[in-house]
């Protein structure tokens, strides 16, 4: 395995974690990451796999990118209920340090 193969294996282990994460892994999604597999199995002209790379960086760079974008809109409305948002933060941080929210009663 040359340096392509290994520079394709980790766009490819990067791609799948960003669609796996904002797309998301029910079955109804599952031809997102059929598709990808099926790409990078192909065995192609050299000369096309520095594009194949270089289009899957951009697309988990895009995923990513808007999964932000969506996340900073939503936290700048103040208009739009937080009580979701803040509790997921809270969640959040009580996981990074070991600790698990108790769920709050709801009558």
């Amino acid at each position: 395995m040359g340096v392509e193969g290994l520079q394709a294996a980790r766009v490819c282990k990067n791609l799948m974690k960003a669609v796996k994460k904002h797309i998301g892994v029910e079955e109804s999604k599952r031809h997102f990451t059929d598709f990808i597999t099926q790409e990078f199995r192909k065995t192609s002209n050299p000369s096309t796999v520095g594009q194949k790379i270089k289009l899957a960086q951009d697309y988990t760079f895009m995923l990513n990118s808007i999964h932000h974008h969506k996340d900073l809109l939503f936290s700048y409305n103040i208009a739009v209920d937080r009580s979701d948002e803040v509790t997921r933060t809270l969640r959040k941080s009580a996981a990074s340090v070991g600790l698990q929210l108790p769920d709050v009663y709801q009558p």
